[in-house]
């Protein structure tokens, strides 16, 4: 049964006297902290009490092996945390394993065969003491929210039939008994005249603290849960945007997509500037004009069009489309067919990626601010994907436009442009030896070569240069050769 304390002061102090006690007659301990700052402060505890120990935790994760094979040794105590120890059983007596390991490298001109039977021969007698002590003993310092976690722990003890025990000490100022009402049970105590370290122990109080741990449990798988329908959203628009990304990746001619995109581009246009059912007199031509040129890079005489006589939407639309057709066509031309597919696909990618990672940050702040929707009797799930899926649907907008106005202003570079940018990137690299070498020329400088050791020509390029500056030859005096 779990023995439950009033203060946490009084639990360390039960367990101190525990593990002397059990430590007394031989008997190996592990005891079970929850965090790597309880394993210190009860070390501290158990040094100041004159007990030997290990402590097992993340901070000590090189010795890890050798503590846990050490662990089942007569009046062996070793602390742990949640994180360690988990994986390794623990052998009563200790591993045979590292013991002959150990005593094979202390005495490597012995005979290993000999070795290990004299090591067999002993490990039996430290096992059969163990078990006479009462096997090993698992002694938790606090439940954890998690059953299973208890469980395994206990189960660390009395494997295949060894001997051994184990058992909780709680105080009503653990997290879990705080949860379960510890500040009630410590007034019922008080009435009952419950002593300075004196502990509880009843089935009724285990029952309790596994009801307890239930309904953490539930609350977390809950959490987990929601946290899963928040992440769904984020996977569909994550797939249906990888699936386009692969289309690009695996399509041979990708005009078709640019093609589309560029068309809803022009719809989104007529539809701000000629809103539908509206009069020629309402239509904003001129803003049309300046859209038409900044979004597809087409100076094409919108305002004389929408002047003539029967011109809708329609027909408007029909002549941009054919404008930016004609105006592909030569793009294409002038890049060859299989340089301009590149472009595209270029194009194409680097704006997905770019408008993807930002989509990300805006999605991964809208999440953080959500929940406060439910002060405001909304459900944040419900609100999470609502504003998403606007975000998305803002995301392939975004993306239209982009890649239409990189696509509309991109062009083959011409002889004289391409002539200035070799020159420029031959300069820039001239620029850069040119530092290099006087840096070089300066170190050299600063070099001492009537103080080289004998024998200096000999030395390697990649050896240590001989006059201690921690370089290599070839970096130091050996430039000097």
């Amino acid at each position: 049964d779990d023995k439950v304390y009033r203060t946490t002061q009084e639990k360390y102090d039960a367990i101190v006297k525990t593990i002397k006690e059990a430590n007394a007659k031989g008997q190996p301990i592990l005891v079970g902290t929850t965090s790597i700052e309880k394993s210190e402060l009860l070390s501290q505890q158990l040094t100041n009490a004159g007990i030997k120990h290990n402590v097992l935790n993340a901070r000590q994760h090189e010795q890890e092996a050798q503590i846990v094979a050490d662990a089942g040794k007569l009046g062996a105590v070793t602390i742990a945390t949640n994180m360690a120890g988990r994986g390794t059983d623990i052998k009563l007596g200790g591993n045979v394993e590292f013991k002959i390991m150990d005593a094979i490298a202390a005495n490597p001109d012995e005979n290993p065969d000999k070795i290990r039977a004299q090591i067999e021969e002993a490990h039996k007698t430290d096992e059969q003491a163990v078990k006479d002590a009462g096997g090993l003993f698992v002694l938790a310092t606090e439940r954890h929210e998690s059953r299973r976690i208890d469980n395994q722990l206990r189960g660390r003890s009395g494997r295949q039939g060894d001997p051994g025990r184990s058992s909780f000490f709680l105080s009503l100022d653990d997290d879990l008994m705080r949860i379960f009402g510890s500040e009630r049970l410590d007034k019922i105590l008080g009435t009952l005249g419950m002593q300075e370290g004196e502990a509880i122990e009843h089935p009724w109080v285990n029952k309790s603290l596994e009801r307890a741990q239930a309904k953490v449990e539930g609350r977390n798988f809950d959490i987990r849960k929601q946290l899963l329908k928040f992440d769904d959203v984020m996977n569909d628009q994550r797939k249906a945007v990888f699936e386009q990304r692969l289309d690009i990746m695996q399509s041979e001619d990708l005009n078709e997509i640019i093609v589309d995109m560029r068309n809803d581009v022009i719809d989104d246009l007529i539809e701000t500037y000629m809103p539908p059912r509206s009069y020629a007199d309402q239509w904003d031509t001129e803003g049309l004009h300046a859209a038409v040129i900044e979004n597809l890079n087409l100076d094409v005489p919108v305002i004389a069009w929408a002047a003539e006589e029967g011109v809708d939407d329609d027909v408007l639309r029909e002549r941009l489309e054919e404008a930016a057709d004609k105006q592909l066509a030569e793009k294409q031309e002038a890049f060859g067919a299989e340089s301009f597919a590149q472009v595209q696909r270029q194009v194409l990618l680097s704006t997905i990626d770019s408008k993807w990672r930002e989509h990300l940050l805006m999605l991964e702040h809208l999440r953080s601010v959500v929940s406060f929707r439910g002060y405001a009797q909304r459900d944040p799930l419900n609100e999470y994907k609502n504003e998403a899926f606007q975000l998305f649907e803002s995301l392939l907008n975004g993306l239209r436009v982009d890649v239409t106005q990189q696509i509309g202003r991109v062009r083959p570079l011409t002889e004289e442009e391409r002539q200035a940018m070799m020159q420029q990137m031959l300069a820039h690299q001239i620029q850069a030896q040119g530092a290099q070498q006087v840096a070089a020329e300066q170190e050299a400088e600063a070099l001492d070569v009537s103080e080289l050791p004998e024998g200096w020509e000999q030395t390697g390029r990649n050896e240590a240069c001989p006059c201690d500056s921690g370089k290599k030859f070839k970096h130091c005096h050996g430039r000097l050769t």
